[in-house]
This record gives C-alpha cells, structure tokens and sequence, in this order.
C-alpha cells in the first residue's frame, strides 16, 4: 500500500491531506497559516500536524508528495516579482501597447532590437548582436531574470535561441523564451508570458526549496512533483525552468479535490482563498481547457490552463473605504493583505499602536494600516534609490504602522513598489476581520479586529459622517460587499462559459441593484426580481462556511461545501497525473510546398501527407519525451490533425493551415 502526500500553499493557509493511493480515501489531514516571510515554517507545521496523525509503517508506505501552490496566481494578481528585462526581437515599439505588455513590464527595463522572422519562418533582418551585448552591459547586474520575445518565433526560433545563449554567458541570469511556452501566434502575448515566468522564477525556487527542506526534514523520502495550471503534475526541476505553467496551480487542484469530494459531475465551482477567489464550470466530471490561455487579474497569457476565472477577491483581501461621494462604503481587493487579528496574534505589540490610534480623536487614512517587511539581510542591488531607502527603513522598523514610515505620498508610493516587489506586506483591516468582529470565526485576535473595525468604520465619507454606527454594522458592510462582487465575479463566470457575453457586471447598474436587493429584501409588492443558478454551486476554501451562504442565497443556488472542502487543493494535488502535450503547425508558403514549422526550423514537403505523417511523428515524440522529463512512466498517447481548408466549388479546396497536436498521459515514476 502506497500513500501521496497533497500540499496547497494559499495565500492564508497551507493545507496538507495524505491519500490512499490505492482507493483515493483521505487518511489525514491539517491545515496551519501561510507564513510568506519564511514559507518553511508554515509547510513545516502543516505537513508535521498530518504526519503526526500516520502510523509508523503509513510513513515509511509514504512515496509521493504534490505541491498545489497559488503563488504564481497571487504574485500575477498583485503584481509581484522580482525585476526582469525584456528583450523583444524584430517587434516595434508599438507592440509594447498590446495585451498590456508595457503595463505588465512596469519600469523594467527593455530593449526593443532588430531581427526576427517572417510568417514563413525566414529572416526579415539580421539579429542585432550590438544592441544585446550593450542591454547586457547595461542591465545584467540590476535584474533578476531576463524574457527574450522574438517576431514569429514560434516559426523559427533561431534568434531567439541565439539571444539566450549569448545573455545566459553574459549575465549568468535565468532566461525564459516564448517559444519555448507556446506554440501560438501572437508576439506580444507570448512576451507577456515570457515576462511573467522570468519574473516568477526566483518567486517559485525559493518555494520548493522551503519545501524539499521541510519534506528532507520529516524523513520524507520521496519525489516532489508540483500541479500545473490544468490540473497534472510536473516534476520540481521542470517547475522551477516553468513556474508560470503553475499559474491556476491552486484552483486547478482545487477542482480536482471538488469533483473527488462532492461525487458531482456537473456543477459552478468557486474556491475563495485569501487572495483570490477562482471559478470554474464542471461539465462531466472535468473542467474544460482555456481555450486562449489563461487569464489571471486582467493578464491575458498563453499558459494552457484550466478555464479558471480568477480575481482579487479574497478573506484576506485590502478593505477600503470611500471617502467621496455622500453614501461612503467600502471596496474590496485586488491587493491581500495580512488581517490585523492575524498579525495581532504574532506581533501583540500593534495593540499599542492602535490604541494610540483610537486615541486620537482625528481619524486619518492611515489608521489601521501596518508594513511587514519580509526579508532579511540587504535589500537587492536592482531596487531604484528611494525604493531600497524605504526598504532599509522598513526592515530596521520591523512590524509598524506605515504612518511612521510614509508621511508623503513619494514615501507611500515607494511602501506600494515594495509590496509589488514581494519585499513588504500590508496589514489592514479584511473580510477575516469581519467575521471575527461577528463572531463567525474566532481563529486570530478578536480584539484587534475590533480595535481596528472602530478606526475604519470611523472614518468619514463624502458627506462628513462616519462610515458606520458602529464596528458590527461596519463589519456587516464588508460582507455584504464581498457577497455582492462574488455574486457579480459567478455571474461574469457563468455568462462566459455559456458566450453570452463577456462584459462586468459590476459595470451593470441593474444587476448590482438586484444582487443589493437580495441582501436585503424589501416588502414591495410592486416588483420582483430574482437571479437563479440552474446548477449547484460547490462552494471550497477555509472560509468559504462563513461567506458562501450569504452569496448562495443571492443567486438562488443549491449550495454545496463538501466535508474536507478547506483541504480541497491538497487532495486534489494528492490524486494528480501527469499530462504533457505538443504541437506543430504546417503552412504552404507557395503552390507545392508544405511547411512543418519545428523547433529546430522549419522543414518542407511537397505532399500534404507527409508533412502532416512528420509532424505527427515529431509531435508524439516530443509529447512523449515531456511526460519523460515531467516525472512520467506507463505513457499512454494520443495525437490529432486538424486540417483547414477553403471549399473552392467544383471539388477543389485551398490549404490554409494544419494543426498536428499529441498528448502523452502518464504516471508520476
């Protein structure tokens, strides 16, 4: 008898299940907070709380441990990472203003250079090797990774690989191209995709290795295998090259421990984290792939993932209130920030500073707010001046409120650089704290849940009155705002999955008053309106007891939370596979010559029947190798042609393009 152990390390929680590898049964399982200054140290308590619960001889039958992880997801949400270059070949500086590439690069440096190919996969100008060694020469001590883009790589990838291997000699950085993601069309997307795995990889090494030294340390003798954003496994060493293809990793885990734990087929499913809350459709017992890629917090990328739509609304998501306007309120997200019971409980210290805070009679915009540093030593050489200043500052303060660090909007604008950098965290009032304030959860401080709901609720809006009466009502307000923006987050999710439309209904004045209503019903007699979900609606994560009946109610849905649902991403990490895939596509550049565009270059044919038999050959081949290098044994293939072609009349047909894909499944070795 063999036994996986399944990790989910969430923004809030690290979830630990240990599964029967034989039936699929749950053994055991823990959970204990995220610690993201040392992610070590929260993997460690979770994965000794669940071993501790093991026999002797269960232990030692222990082979398999998969790790879901939401922080790829989180740090693409928040904008986090470390500070990369980009380097885009043969592509103008228009491209820069598409799929939001040039707001994804921020102030990261870039260089734009000649080079690149054409549809057909020849040269459309000569890679201009200056211009990189003056980019390496410039940059290659002040970034951490470097993203490497080149015009129609995925048709020839020659300068692409040539501007790899010349940066990797020159710089010694991590280097990820785009076409070694993708295979489709689209330069700027796939640069984007690029830039988020150069900007991810420091993020995701520093977490398997936290996690090889714990499992090391538990007498864990077994291989570590990571979920991807569809929900199979690869091994760490292709993870750490790849950490943007974890993207989804969490809720795609998710979705897997959903349909293992409700026993249903067909149903909405939303697992709401500290961060993030993630929906998806199940049809037939498996989520359909995105089609596209996935899109994570307003990024459009081309990792293959499950169709997954993610957004910045979690537990643990930033309250903040409206101070304009005569009605006030409160908003939500898309920034986590660690809730003041859960800081109260490790740091007692800002007790003091919020009852200095209370004592003040002049509410300030500040209240309520602290910074956490979350490095040690010095801070990376890359940071601009004021942005390593403020980090020095930040690490000598430790845990302190951020009015003692930010009296400027310079000062506070360089504390928000930091947070995106991952350096430093928030502290703020959130939905945890609201239903500690409520009594609906008692797992951190109360009493600084309280202390901090007073400063917020009396903070004034537009009009000059205070936000609430009091600190239950004020807490009341921040769940009703989470209620309405899941309610509108299902709805959005709902309507694209069925292509009615793609729109926000956030942007939708007569949805928003409708899902208001709900809340809060009234005794007219003269309308009624209503939403209902003709599916059941899984509702996963810790805390998803506290907030999902509210929302359920909303839209008129069965709601179901499925027993172990808070460890939901560990068991779905637990009962994973491994899937890899590949593909090729075949163009005719001119009368008699079809084009098989491959890794290496491009090869010809003259009969569309060859080209199509040695792109299936290759595509086998490379599927099946993946899976090798993935961790992958016992491969069961399959492969695929899809052929377009024009209907001329008369029997004839024009040749526009092919698509020759395979897909190796495997088990972990």
């Amino acid at each position: 008898m063999a036994y996986i152990l399944g990790l989910d390390t969430g923004g809030t929680f690290t979830d630990a299940a240990i599964i029967d590898s034989t039936n699929g049964a749950l053994i055991a399982k823990a959970k204990a907070p995220t610690t993201r200054e040392d992610l070590s140290i929260g993997l460690g308590a979770a994965i000794h709380s669940v071993i501790n619960q093991m026999t002797s001889d269960q232990h030692k039958s222990l082979k398999q441990v998969c790790l879901s992880t939401t922080l790829a997801t989180n740090a693409v949400v928040e904008g986090m990472g470390g500070r990369i270059g980009l380097v885009m070949i043969g592509f103008d500086e228009n491209s820069l203003t598409k799929n939001n590439l040039g707001k994804s690069l921020g102030h990261d440096p870039v260089a734009i250079i000649a080079g690149g190919h054409k549809t057909d996969g020849k040269q459309q100008a000569h890679l201009d090797m200056a211009a990189l060694e003056a980019f390496a020469n410039e940059h290659g001590k002040d970034i951490s990774a470097i993203a490497i883009a080149g015009h129609f790589a995925t048709r020839n990838p020659e300068h692409e690989i040539a501007a790899r291997d010349f940066l990797r000699e020159r710089t010694g950085c991590p280097i990820t191209c785009s076409h070694e993601l993708s295979s489709e069309l689209g330069g700027p997307k796939r640069a984007l995709t690029a830039l988020l795995n150069a900007r991810l990889i420091d993020l995701l090494d520093r977490q398997i290795n936290a996690t090889n030294d714990i499992i090391k340390s538990s007498g864990i003798d077994a291989e570590l295998m990571v979920v991807k954003g569809d929900g199979s496994l690869i091994n760490q060493q292709l993870a750490r090259i790849r950490p943007v293809e974890t993207i989804l990793s969490g809720p795609a885990a998710s979705i897997s421990g959903a349909a293992h734990l409700a026993g249903v087929t067909d149903a909405i499913i939303s697992d709401i984290g500290g961060t993030t809350t993630d929906i998806t459709i199940m049809s037939n017992g498996t989520p359909r792939l995105s089609p596209k890629g996935a899109t994570i917090g307003g990024w459009s990328t081309m990792v293959e993932a499950a169709d997954i739509r993610t957004g910045g609304l979690g537990g643990d998501s930033e309250v903040s209130v409206i101070d304009r306007g005569i009605k006030g309120g409160v908003t939500l997200g898309p920034r986590r920030a660690i809730p003041i019971s859960s800081l109260a409980q490790q740091h007692p210290h800002i007790h003091k500073i919020l009852d200095d805070q209370l004592d003040n009679p002049i509410a300030s915009a500040t209240d309520a707010r602290f910074v956490v540093p979350i490095f040690t030593g010095e801070p990376p050489e890359w940071l601009t001046r004021s942005e390593y200043r403020m980090a020095i500052d930040c690490r000598d303060a430790g845990v302190t409120a951020i009015s003692e660090l930010a009296e400027t909007r310079l000062a506070m604008g360089a504390i928000d650089r930091l947070v995106a950098r991952g350096l430093v965290l928030i502290s703020t009032f959130t939905p945890t704290d609201a239903v500690h304030i409520l009594n609906q959860f008692n797992e951190f401080d109360t009493s600084a849940a309280e202390k901090a709901g007073k400063l917020m609720a009396r903070q004034r809006s537009g009009s000059g009155k205070p936000q609430a009466e009091n600190i239950h009502i004020f807490a009341q307000m921040v769940l009703d705002r989470l209620a309405i923006q899941s309610g509108l987050a299902l709805i959005d999710a709902v309507n694209a999955h069925e292509n009615n439309s793609h729109a926000m209904s956030e942007q939708n004045p007569i949805l928003v008053q409708m899902i208001e209503a709900a809340l809060k019903p009234s005794d007219s007699t003269l309308i009624s309106t209503g939403i209902r979900f003709h599916r059941p609606l899984i509702a996963l994560g810790a805390s998803a007891a506290c907030y999902y009946p509210a929302i359920a109610k909303v839209l008129n849905a069965d709601l179901i939370v499925p027993e172990d649902a808070d460890v939901a991403g560990a068991i779905g990490a637990a009962v994973g596979s491994i899937r890899q895939s590949a593909r090729v596509t075949i163009t005719q550049p001119s009368d008699g010559t079809f084009r098989v565009h491959l890794i290496k270059g491009p090869v010809d044919f003259t009969e569309l029947e060859q080209a199509l038999d040695h792109a299936e050959h290759v595509v086998r081949e490379d599927a099946e190798a993946k899976a090798k290098v993935a961790g992958g044994h016992n491969i069961h293939m399959t492969a695929s042609r899809k052929v377009e072609n024009i209907d001329l009349g008369g029997s004839k047909t024009l040749f526009i393009e092919a698509i020759v894909s395979a897909t190796a499944s495997a088990q972990v070795n």
